[in-house]
Formats: C-alpha cells, structure tokens, sequence
C-alpha cells in the first residue's frame, strides 16, 4: 500500500510540473526527440502529460524493473531492424 501512496503522489507531482512547463520547453524537448509522425507540435498535452507521468512515477518506484524493460524493447526492435534488412535483401528487384 505503501509504493501505491507513493507512486500516486510522485504521478501527481510529475503531471503538475510537466503541464505547469508544457509550453516552457516540454513541449519542444519532445518535438526534438520524436520522429515527425508522434510530433506533438503542441496539440494532444494531456496524452503526453499522463504518459510522461506514468513513465516517470514508475521509473522512480521500479528502476531495475523499467531498464530491463528498456533492454529487452532495444533487443526486439533490433532483431525486428535485422530480420527485416535481411528479408529486403533477399527480395529481387
């Protein structure tokens, strides 16, 4: 019961600074990391704040848990890189 009060407020905490800061600079950070078709351009900041809350509050409550979530996505989205460079490499044109 514990990590849940304290996810709760780390999420709440998260969520309020990142929409106190939404047009401050949040805003363009992501612009600047994401590829064009998730671009926010400053529409959809309640999806983005909720979702940068999620993100942080269990970062913070389960680190060891959320890196090796990390890992294994970087591992698949590589083998899923491999895989497909060698299929397109097989097709003839």
């Amino acid at each position: 019961m514990t990590i849940l009060i304290i996810w709760l407020v780390a999420f709440c905490l998260i969520a309020y600074f990142v929409n106190d800061r939404w047009n401050k600079g949040v805003s363009q950070g992501l612009d600047k990391m994401l590829p064009s078709v998730l671009k926010s351009h400053g529409n959809n900041r309640y999806l983005w704040v909720i979702s940068l809350a999620v993100l942080g509050a269990t970062t913070l409550i389960q680190p060891v848990e959320m890196l090796l979530v990390v890992i294994l996505l970087a591992l698949i989205g590589w083998a899923i890189m491999a895989l497909a460079n060698w299929a397109s490499n097989k097709t003839h044109h």
